[in-house]
Parts: C-alpha cells; sequence; structure tokens
C-alpha cells in the first residue's frame, strides 16, 4: 500500500486533538511538522498494522525516511504526557463515556530458560511442568 498523506479521520482525530491539547494546557499545541508527523505515523500504523519505521518508509515510498521519522520521535519536544490524557478525554467525549469499570489483567508469559535481551524478565515457576521458567509478567 502506499501513503502520500494521512487518512481525512486522522487528520480530523489530530486537529480536535490539538485544539483540546491548546485548550487544556495552552502552549503546549502540537506544531504544523508534528501534526503532520503524528498523522504519517498513526495512517501507516493503521496501514502497516506494525509500529516499524522501515515499513513507513516504504510505505511512502520514501518519502518519509526512517532517520527523520525516529529522530521525531526521540527528540522532539512533543508533550507525550498531555497527548495521553487529551486523547483519553477526547475518546470518552466523543462516545458520551461517563462512568466505567477498570479491570487488570495480570497474565503471566513464559519466554525459555536462557532468555537474555528481553526486558523485565525473571524467574518464575512454570505451572504446567512444575520446573521454572524465564518470563514476564504483563499487566
Amino acid at each position: 500500500m502506499l501513503m502520500n498523506a494521512p487518512a481525512t479521520f486522522i487528520q480530523s482525530y489530530i486537529d480536535d486533538l490539538n485544539d483540546e491539547l491548546n485548550q487544556l494546557k495552552p502552549g503546549a499545541a502540537l506544531t504544523r511538522i508534528q501534526a503532520a508527523w503524528l498523522g504519517t505515523c498513526l495512517t501507516c500504523i493503521l496501514l502497516m498494522n506494525s509500529v516499524c519505521w522501515a515499513k513507513f518508509e516504504r510505505a511512502s515510498l520514501g518519502d518519509c525516511k526512517v532517520a527523520a521519522l525516529s529522530w521525531v520521535f526521540r527528540k522532539a519536544s512533543i508533550p507525550w504526557d498531555w497527548l495521553l490524557r487529551v486523547s483519553v478525554v477526547l475518546i470518552l467525549k466523543r462516545y458520551g463515556i461517563t462512568e466505567g469499570v477498570l479491570a487488570f489483567d495480570e497474565s503471566d508469559r513464559a519466554r525459555s530458560k536462557s532468555t537474555k535481551r528481553i526486558y523485565k524478565v525473571y524467574k518464575q515457576k512454570h505451572k504446567g511442568s512444575g520446573g521454572y521458567v524465564n518470563g514476564q509478567t504483563i499487566v
């Protein structure tokens, strides 16, 4: 699939997000370049079903380079904490959600006995065999 502009509904979402961000915290609005980058990334995530800079570059036919995409993610002064808050508020408002129940699922994910490069892996009891494996607890 080829991508040269953000999807219309994603662009609308980013505009609403930016307006809400500016109302909640004046001066924290996204710049034009940051909004375009976010629109490109969200559209690519939707099209590619993954978060991979190389796939994004291929989808844009080289218009968006891997180095530029990852640089904006790592170095730009995007207010990520405020973006998360505002996006949750925006979704709750859009769908009229006023109350709900929050549930946690603390599942153990068994990996292998010799895992060295996966983050937050620790030794845990394997219920099936009675032995031990390295694993992660996903919440």
